[in-house]
């Protein structure tokens, strides 16, 4: 059961930051939502739809407060190829089965993935997503009029410079707001949202998928969905940790898991695309002073307002407007600490995020860039681990015996340096090899280990392993292969 209070801070405990956060949020979604749908080459109203129910189911099943999820691009791009080939309807279903695979995700507690992403990839993840997010905004910096340079530098300069006189209203609405005044009262020639694309009329209806309910219709749908499931669930997951870290404040990441998948299922029967959470809308709605459900909720429920009751003041705001507030989230998103951090920074880890940063500026596909950065981040963790283990030995008084002695971790990355350091040739008619102080982690391990004793034992050697722990001899009882018969009695515990 939620407990009534932390469920009323939730969502009442800033109701007027909330609001206004909420109406800011639901502008900037507009030309993302359409330019999205575009990627995945389908109607507008999809993308739109999309962000409209995605945002006011998460607002309550999400495990992350003032986090903003909706149509995306990283779900987009995925959605190509199915919708060309087989239509909308199939995508409907491809995004309900996305939604199940996120809820199994959440139930299967998946959301601790997240601790195995280093900070080296989370600044990476920002640094590429602002960068992305800036070369969106080129489109409308190239070609365009005068006026159109003159409304960005004036809503840039509105943005920055409202917060040194008040912070009462965000100031991201102060612009959208003067701005759509003086496109208006001056007639300029720069693009608005009319041009965006047609805006749907209606509400959206509900209605599942026609599609054929058989088992080649979920073989075709399935590589798409688990896609879909998988990237939708990283970017989200992602951004709110970003999110905790801007309002330091703790989320539930399997709930969120859980409220991803439940709010693309909504979004699909309502005939809308899949989505996640958008961290360029996030940023905008936390700087703005959301930190509350209620922020999420309205700016869906504001962006359906807008798309059925006032499209007309709607299509007078100009892009231009639009775009001040989306090179404001470039720049605050950016972590320009990071840059200068670089020298002074571990090489390992400034390579990870400058990795990561580009292959996602490169494939522009955030999880094959936050893959990237963890691969790379698990090989230079598994360097420096297999660095700490050590071989030492020493002769015994009447030179027949050599002892060595391990410490450290021995696994795949330290396995060969473990067997080279133990030379199995020496003319002593004993070898002890104590491990009190290592640990054995793999079948890597026990392979070196084998190594080491059967080539000893081909000279004629006796060998002797002492101090394995409980652990260690458990993987040599069940996988090391070295006349297993005679090396159980000549294992002793510590």
């Amino acid at each position: 059961m939620h407990n009534p209070s932390k469920l009323a801070r939730a969502w009442f405990a800033n109701p007027r930051g909330d609001i206004l956060s909420g109406i800011v949020v639901a502008l900037a979604l507009i030309p993302e939502a359409i330019g999205f749908s575009v990627i995945a080459g389908v109607d507008p109203k999809l993308g739109l739809y999309a962000s409209v129910v995605i945002a006011c189911v998460i607002a309550f099943t999400g495990g992350r407060p003032a986090m903003i999820s909706a149509a995306t691009a990283a779900t987009a791009v995925v959605m190509v190829d199915l919708v060309r080939e087989h239509g909308v309807q199939y995508l409907f279903a491809a995004t309900i089965l996305m939604g199940v695979l996120q809820i199994i995700a959440g139930v299967l507690k998946l959301g601790r993935l997240m601790r195995f992403v280093s900070q080296s990839v989370m600044t990476g993840f920002v640094n590429a997503l602002a960068i992305l997010i800036f070369l969106a905004q080129l489109p409308e910096l190239t070609g365009v009029t005068p006026a159109t340079y003159g409304l960005i530098a004036l809503g840039l300069a509105i943005i920055y410079g409202v917060p040194r006189l008040t912070r009462a209203v965000p100031s991201p609405l102060v612009a959208i707001a003067v701005l759509t005044a003086i496109t208006a009262v001056f007639h300029l020639d720069v693009r608005t949202v009319a041009h965006l694309g047609e805006l749907p009329t209606a509400l959206p209806r509900f209605a599942l998928p026609d599609v054929p309910l058989s088992f080649e219709t979920l073989r075709l749908l399935l590589p798409y969905a688990v896609t879909l499931a998988a990237v939708g669930l990283l970017e989200s997951l992602l951004t709110a940790q970003i999110v905790d870290d801007m309002t330091e404040t703790p989320s539930s990441k399997n709930r969120e898991c859980v409220g991803q998948g439940l709010a693309n299922m909504a979004s699909a029967v309502f005939g809308g695309m899949g989505g996640c959470a958008m961290i360029g809308q996030s940023v905008i709605n936390v700087s703005s002073g959301a930190r509350g459900r209620l922020s999420t909720l309205v700016a869906g429920a504001f962006l359906l307002l807008l798309l059925v009751a006032l499209q007309d003041l709607l299509a007078l705001v100009p892009v231009a407007a639009l775009t001040a507030v989306m090179i404001m989230v470039s720049l605050n998103t950016f972590s320009w600490r990071s840059v200068a951090r670089l020298r002074t920074n571990p090489l390992p880890s400034s390579a990870v995020m400058l990795a990561t940063v580009a292959v996602v500026v490169a494939t522009r596909d955030l999880a094959l860039g936050v893959l990237a950065g963890v691969l790379l981040s698990g090989v230079f963790f598994a360097g420096k681990v297999s660095r700490l283990s050590r071989v030492d030995s020493d002769l015994s008084a009447d030179g027949r015996t050599r002892t060595y002695r391990v410490s450290g971790q021995v696994f795949f990355a330290s396995a060969g340096t473990f067997a080279e350091a133990i030379d199995g040739l020496e003319p002593v008619e004993r070898i002890v090899i104590d491990v009190h102080a290592a640990h054995f982690w793999d079948i890597s391990a026990i392979g070196a280990l084998d190594r080491v004793v059967v080539k000893a034992r081909r000279q004629g050697r006796r060998v002797e392993i002492v101090g394995l722990n409980a652990a260690s001899a458990t993987m040599v009882e069940r996988f090391a292969t070295h006349d297993k018969a005679d090396d159980a009695a000549s294992l002793s515990a510590p």
